[in-house]
C-alpha cells in the first residue's frame, strides 16, 4: 500500500523549492501542493509534502537547516554531476558516459527531467473550467514523466546489474516549468560539478538555435557544461585521445584549464594529446608567442600529459575550427565563454554557441566570472 502523504512545511515558493531540492538530495520524495501553475514564484503557502516513512529522516534534516550555511552545507555536501534527460533514445548513452565519469571522480549522478503543461486559454471558456483543466493536464504530464523517468532508472539498474555501467549512486528528480530555466534554477542550488546535455551537434537547424536549451544552459550556467552531440563516436574518456582548448588568453584560463587538465590525468588514457589553440582574428603580432607561452606554462605542471600549440588563422571562425578538428580528429573541445544579454546571444551569438551547432564534437565549456 502506498504510503500516506504527509505535510512537513509551508513556505513561499523559493524556501519550499530549496527545501525540496535538500530533500531529494537525501533521497526523499517531495511533493508540492499549492502552487500558482502561471506563475510559480508568486505562490504563496506552498505545501511541502513527503511519504510518511520518511517523516523521521526529514525531521531531523530540517532540523539541521538552522541557518543559510546550514543549508548551503546540506545541499553541497555531497558533489553531484547534474545530467538533464528528456528520455529520447540518447539518454541512456549520456546516462552511460555520465556514470562513467561520476564513477571516476566519485560524484553522485542526478537524472534531471523537466515537463511542461499546455495552459488552457481562460478568457474562452471561463476560468473555474480552465483551472480544472490545466490540474488535469498537470497530473497526467506528470505521472508520463513519472513512468519514463521509472523505465530509464529499470534499464540503468539492469545495466548495472550485468557489468555495461558502474555502481554509482544516483538520483531522478522531476520538475515542470521550462527546461532551461529549471535546469539553471536547480543546478544553482546543488552546485553540481558540472552539468552534462545532449546536442544535435551539426544536425540542428539554424531556427532551433535561439531556442535550444543546450545552448542556454550553456551561456547562462554557474558551473561548466559538457555537451555531448548525438552522433559522438565515443561514450568513455578512455577512447579520448585528442583534446583541443581553446583561448582568448583571458586570465581565467589558466585557473579554467589547469582545473580540466587535473581531471584530463584522472580520466583519459596516458597518451593523450592536448592541443592549445587560439584563432587569431585580429592579427596579433603575439599571440604565437603568448599562445606558445601558455602550451609551456602547463607543460611544466602538467609533465605526464603531450602539448602542442597551434595558432588559427583564416576566412572566419567557424571553418577554421571546423578544419582544424577534422585535420587533427579532435575528440573533445574545451573553451570559456561570457555571460553576455539575452539580445546579445541573440544576434551576436558566443563563439561556444557557434561551435555547439557546428560540430559533432564533444564541448566542455567554463564560464568566466
Amino acid at each position: 500500500m502506498e504510503d500516506t502523504l504527509v505535510t512537513v512545511a509551508i513556505h513561499t515558493y523559493e524556501k519550499a523549492q530549496i527545501l525540496r531540492s535538500v530533500l531529494e538530495i537525501h533521497g526523499i520524495d517531495v511533493f508540492m501542493q499549492n502552487v500558482n501553475p502561471l506563475l510559480p514564484a508568486m505562490s504563496l503557502g506552498v505545501r511541502v509534502r513527503i511519504r510518511q516513512s520518511d517523516l523521521d529522516k526529514a525531521l531531523n534534516i530540517i532540523e539541521n537547516m538552522k541557518n543559510e550555511d546550514a543549508v548551503s552545507q546540506a545541499l553541497n555536501e555531497e558533489r553531484v554531476l547534474l545530467m538533464p534527460v528528456d528520455f529520447s533514445d540518447y539518454s541512456i548513452k549520456i546516462c552511460e558516459f555520465g556514470f562513467r565519469v561520476a564513477s571516476i571522480l566519485g560524484l553522485k549522478a542526478i537524472l534531471f527531467h523537466t515537463y511542461t503543461v499546455a495552459k488552457t486559454v481562460m478568457a474562452t471558456i471561463g476560468d473555474a473550467y480552465a483551472t480544472k483543466k490545466d490540474d488535469e493536464n498537470k497530473k497526467q504530464a506528470e505521472k508520463e514523466s513519472s513512468e519514463k523517468m521509472n523505465r530509464l532508472r529499470e534499464m540503468i539498474n539492469n545495466r548495472i546489474t550485468q557489468g555495461e555501467m558502474p555502481n554509482v549512486e544516483y538520483m531522478c528528480v522531476i520538475r515542470e516549468g521550462i527546461p532551461e530555466e529549471q535546469i539553471l534554477e536547480y543546478s544553482d542550488l546543488v552546485n553540481p560539478l558540472a552539468i552534462m546535455m545532449g546536442t544535435r551537434g551539426c544536425s540542428q537547424k539554424d531556427l532551433d538555435m535561439i531556442g535550444s536549451v543546450t545552448a542556454e544552459v550553456m551561456e547562462r550556467a554557474n558551473v561548466p557544461v559538457f555537451t555531448i552531440p548525438e552522433n559522438t563516436h565515443f561514450i568513455t574518456f578512455d577512447n579520448v585521445k585528442q583534446i583541443a582548448c581553446s583561448t582568448n588568453f583571458d586570465d581565467e584560463d589558466l585557473s579554467y584549464y589547469e582545473d580540466f587538465l587535473k581531471l584530463i590525468c584522472k580520466m583519459a588514457s596516458s597518451d593523450v594529446m592536448v592541443h592549445f589553440i587560439h584563432y587569431d582574428s585580429n592579427e596579433d603580432p603575439w599571440a604565437e608567442v603568448k599562445l606558445r607561452g601558455l602550451k609551456d606554462y602547463f607543460s611544466e605542471q602538467f609533465p605526464t600529459i603531450n602539448m602542442k600549440s597551434h595558432l588559427l588563422k583564416g576566412p572566419d571562425l567557424l571553418t577554421t575550427y571546423d578544419e582544424y578538428i577534422r585535420t587533427n580528429e579532435v575528440d573533445v573541445i574545451s573553451l570559456t565563454t561570457h555571460r553576455r544579454s539575452l539580445l546579445t546571444r541573440m544576434f551576436n551569438p558566443s563563439m561556444a554557441r557557434k561551435i555547439v551547432f557546428h560540430t559533432n564534437t564533444p564541448m566542455l565549456v567554463f564560464h568566466a566570472k
